[in-house]
């Protein structure tokens, strides 16, 4: 009855004081009706004032008196009420220091207003319930005294009342039981969230079983080839800027393919894409193996390794490793590649990046002809969302005068995954210099969070030219509410986020917009047991 009657876990003594001063009220209340049930009547033999009986005049002096009760207990009630609702207040705002008692003062006020409730409800009903047996005794109609509740309704309530009374003695055991079920759900659903939050990291860093599987027989393949039967046709013209040159910088042999597939598909003039993949010693061999059995015919292609850039700082490939971070989106040395780009391509005066998580699904030629307006990069701006504005202090450390006197906190931010470079304007202002020091300063500091994203802010802040965000549509691989009308105007979808297009936890609604661009007849992905 202690938690039904409000939940409060103590009563200071001024809580106290107002529930004795309560109970007085409702026993001055009950005493007024004892003493009007035992008002002497006309039948009685007793004489009204003036010494005369007359049929109705001590029924009529009695009325009088009950009226004037009645009116007095109503006035009581409300009296009541008020100190009720003063002693909420007061017990509400010293509830914190109350719940410092010791444990048996704290029963033994509970045990008090657990029995004052009950006086209250059983002196209202028993009074009631006594003046209408009298009152039909006497053979009249009984007063309309405005009580909600018929008879039955009252004596249905006077027994759920002891029922409660003997089921819960001890409301404070309850509500500690209470409590402590409250604790254990609360636990098994933060085991359950950080089960689920570790499995979903490990099936972000490993690839599923046929991936490796498909790695392991191309490689197999490639090294049985010929030496002569190991180049791609065109190799001489890999650097003429009479091409579209792509670059894809990847680990992943079906994601580069979906990149180089759909890219193909889109292009209004495929025979002037000159695609350039760079992967890793590890993946050489079934990259290039993959690409020679099914070459992006009419494009050009050449698939080359981090360890063919000489010029790289020896310790290039595993300088970005973190503690404590896992993550291969924050931990790949091909991420950091793209601040080499102009190293990486010293012919070209312009080439179009894009990571292996996109599909490409309109022609891209178009973005060689924008006018970069002495930019070095075009990107999609991704400071607005549909949950407000988000600057460059949602990504550091701005409270670091290194960081905050250089730049704004509220610029806004843009993506990588689909980027134009204008290549002889990265040379003229010397950005790759500008990538060196930043790391420098990253690795003696904490100063943003992990990943290359935060640094390309910084080494492109005010060098970026914004693009329509019909190019470049982002968020497929965490936001489950892009509608089908984006994503079919989009010229590419990226699915960033953990979600990857080719891992069983990938979203449903858009794996067909990356598996159509897959032939899963294949004979190696049918060997690795590979399906869309």
């Amino acid at each position: 009855m202690r938690a039904a009657a409000g939940g409060r876990d103590s009563l200071s003594s001024s809580s106290v004081a107002a529930v004795a001063l309560r109970a007085l009220l409702i026993a001055t209340a009950c005493g007024l009706v004892f003493a009007l049930l035992n008002l002497p009547d006309g039948r009685a033999g007793s004489t009204p004032p003036g010494g005369e009986r007359g049929a109705g005049g001590g029924r009529g002096a009695r009325l009088l008196v009950e009226q004037g009760l009645i009116r007095e207990a109503r006035r009581l009630n409300t009296v009541a009420e008020e100190i009720d609702g003063q002693t909420d207040e007061i017990a509400a705002e010293e509830d914190e220091r109350i719940s410092k008692s010791p444990p048996d003062t704290k029963e033994k006020i509970w045990m008090m207003q657990d029995q004052l409730i009950m006086a209250k409800a059983q002196c209202t009903f028993s009074s009631i319930a006594e003046i209408e047996d009298k009152r039909d005794r006497e053979g009249n109609k009984p007063l309309k005294w405005r009580f909600p509740y018929t008879w039955e309704k009252m004596k249905a309530m006077e027994q759920t009342l002891s029922k409660a009374q003997r089921t819960y003695p001890r409301c404070s055991q309850m509500t500690s039981k209470l409590r402590a079920m409250t604790h254990n759900s609360e636990e098994l659903v933060r085991a359950h969230q950080s089960e689920s939050s570790f499995l979903e990291q490990v099936a972000v860093r490993t690839l599923p079983k046929g991936h490796h599987c498909l790695a392991m027989r191309l490689t197999t393949e490639y090294f049985s080839l010929d030496p002569k039967e190991r180049e791609f046709p065109k190799r001489d013209n890999r650097q003429l800027d009479g091409y579209y040159h792509y670059a894809i910088f990847s680990d992943n042999v079906l994601a580069s393919a979906v990149v180089v597939n759909s890219t193909i598909a889109a292009s209004k003039d495929p025979g002037r894409i000159m695609l350039h993949i760079v992967t890793d010693a590890l993946n050489y061999p079934a990259m290039r193996m993959w690409f020679l059995t099914n070459p992006p015919t009419p494009a050009a292609i050449e698939v080359e390794s981090l360890d063919d850039f000489k010029w790289l700082p020896g310790d290039f490939s595993s300088r970005f490793k973190l503690k404590g971070v896992r993550d291969p989106r924050y931990t790949s040395a091909l991420n950091h590649l793209r601040f080499y780009l102009p190293e990486v391509f010293p012919s070209l005066s312009k080439v179009l990046l894009l990571d292996h998580d996109v599909v490409v699904q309109k022609d891209l030629s178009g973005l060689w002809n924008i006018d970069m307006k002495g930019k070095i990069i075009g990107a999609v701006e991704t400071c607005t969302s549909g949950e407000g504005y988000h600057g460059l202090d949602s990504l550091f450390d701005f409270s670091n005068p290194s960081i905050s006197n250089k730049f704004d906190a509220k610029a806004c931010t843009f993506a990588f995954g689909m980027n134009i470079f204008d290549l002889n304007e990265w040379r003229k202002h010397g950005l790759t210099a500008t990538y060196h020091k930043w790391f420098q300063v990253g690795k003696r500091q904490r100063l943003w969070k992990a990943g290359s994203l935060p640094l390309g802010q910084l080494v492109f802040y005010n060098q970026t030219l914004p693009l329509d965000r019909r190019w470049h549509v982002l968020g497929l691989g965490h936001d489950f509410s892009i509608g089908r009308d984006e994503l079919e105007s989009a010229s590419v979808i990226h699915y960033s986020g953990k979600l990857k297009p080719w891992l069983e936890i990938s979203i449903p609604k858009y794996r067909d917009n990356w598996n159509r661009h897959l032939n899963y007849d294949n004979a190696y992905l049918q060997q690795c047991n590979i399906h869309g």
